[in-house]
């Protein structure tokens, strides 16, 4: 039924911008309801009934309710296959294992390392050497409540590094699994765009947002091909378009 499909959340979340990028590859009419998560008890009672716990997301079409993103995806391209790109979610068992498996190596080894090095690399100084360097200088803070100040950056300071070598590690690891892939086939479920791509955008595209993060990505030859390649498809440029603040006249 034409506009039975509601996306709740806002779409700077990466779970909702997963959902986004699914339903315009499937040219599925929706209707995107922002819900912004810094605004508390001001969001819509209908989403508070849906999320009572506010979570980022909630998608409803028909009487069917979900919350996670990868199980929307799924539910999209089972229900729409008949419409929009008819590729991502395979067509065969052996296509479909394929691409399950790879869904699975995003959700549980790729999702939490690449927000790591995200989230670490925003309380870092752009000036910092990483991987081993130098630390941080002392920020400038004098006297006694500044000696205080600088001690309590400066421990945070170092435990972003800390976690940024951890997750680097990690998701270096990860990555090169990536590369060999993608040495072998086009996109990581075979030669066609599918799930198992579509589902690494909104991560791997806060890993490109910022200089230091992307080399990870463009080190790599092959990864770098395959993220040139997906992130410059149509639907993910209008997700893109859709992750602006949200204007003050907003009624949620």
């Amino acid at each position: 039924m034409p506009g039975a499909v509601k996306v709740f959340g806002s779409p700077a979340s990466a779970e909702v911008a997963r959902v986004l990028a699914c339903l315009l590859e499937k040219d599925v009419e929706f209707q995107l309801i922002r819900v912004d998560s810094f605004r508390g008890s001001k969001r819509m009672p209908q989403y508070l009934k849906l999320q009572p716990h506010g979570e980022a997301l909630s998608f409803e079409d028909g009487n069917v309710t979900l919350v996670e993103s990868r199980k929307i995806l799924r539910h999209i391209a089972d229900k729409y296959k008949n419409q929009g790109n008819p590729d991502l979610l395979g067509t065969g068992a052996l296509e479909r294992s394929s691409i399950e498996q790879w869904l699975q190596t995003e959700a549980q080894s790729f999702d939490v390392p690449s927000a790591d090095v995200v989230y670490s690399l925003a309380y870092l100084p752009t000036t910092m050497q990483l991987d081993g360097g130098r630390k941080a200088d002392d920020g400038g803070y004098g006297g006694g409540a500044g000696r205080e100040m600088n001690a309590a950056h400066q421990q945070k300071v170092e435990e972003m590094q800390q976690l940024y070598e951890k997750s680097k590690k990690e998701l270096s690891k990860v990555l090169d699994i990536y590369e060999q892939r993608l040495e072998e086939a086009e996109y990581l479920a075979g030669d066609k765009f599918t799930l198992a791509d579509l589902s690494h955008l909104p991560k791997a595209d806060r890993l490109a947002s910022d200089p230091r993060a992307l080399r990870l990505l463009q080190s790599r030859r092959n990864v770098s091909r395959w993220w040139t390649d997906i992130s410059g498809r149509e639907s993910w440029k209008y997700v893109k378009s859709l992750q602006r603040p949200p204007s003050s006249e907003a009624p949620f």
